[in-house]
């Protein structure tokens, strides 16, 4: 399987935004939080072009009443990586078969929740980051993979030593 990696698209902004209105009129407004996560959500940063959302809420026990109204919006639900993450739920959306979207719903406060904010924001902050995660992801996208999991595998020890440096930032 090829990944395909494009350079940054100011759009993708804009279609984060659109998406995030319908997800808060159906989900309603105050109950949950959504962000932009992600490549596409770091301004000049390479990305597959795929929106990340997290939609955040404050109780993950009502989660799942929230399934059919997502999926209402045109999303798939995904449920088979739940029995080795549970406390995520997993929406994604196509458009002609590609995928142009995919949702995380987990609870605020949540260990994937800071994680994923604390990567972004520390992406958003230092350009020369963006720079070198841009040069590992079209390094990586050369390759042939068995599935995108194992192309984000590959990624792994770079987005944990960025996630380190940000925890540094963040308690100094």
């Amino acid at each position: 399987m090829k990944i395909s990696i494009v350079e940054y698209r100011p759009q993708w902004r804009e279609m984060f935004e659109e998406e995030k209105q319908l997800l808060q009129a159906v989900l309603g407004e105050g109950s949950t939080e959504v962000e932009h996560i992600g490549s596409t959500a770091v301004n000049g940063l390479a990305a597959k072009p795929v929106i990340d959302i997290m939609i955040g809420l404050p109780d993950f026990s009502v989660a799942d009443k929230f399934v059919p109204r997502i999926e209402a919006l045109g999303y798939e639900y995904i449920n088979k990586y739940e029995d080795e993450m549970p406390f995520r739920r997993f929406f994604v959306k196509n458009l002609n078969g590609i995928r142009t979207h995919q949702i995380h719903m987990v609870e605020i406060g949540s260990e994937f929740w800071g994680r994923h904010l604390l990567f972004r924001d520390y992406l958003r902050q230092n350009p020369e980051v963006v720079n070198e995660y841009a040069a590992l992801k079209k390094q990586l996208a050369e390759r042939e993979w068995v599935d995108v999991n194992e192309y984000a595998d590959a990624k792994s020890e770079f987005i944990k030593r960025i996630e380190n440096k940000a925890k540094e930032q963040a308690t100094a």
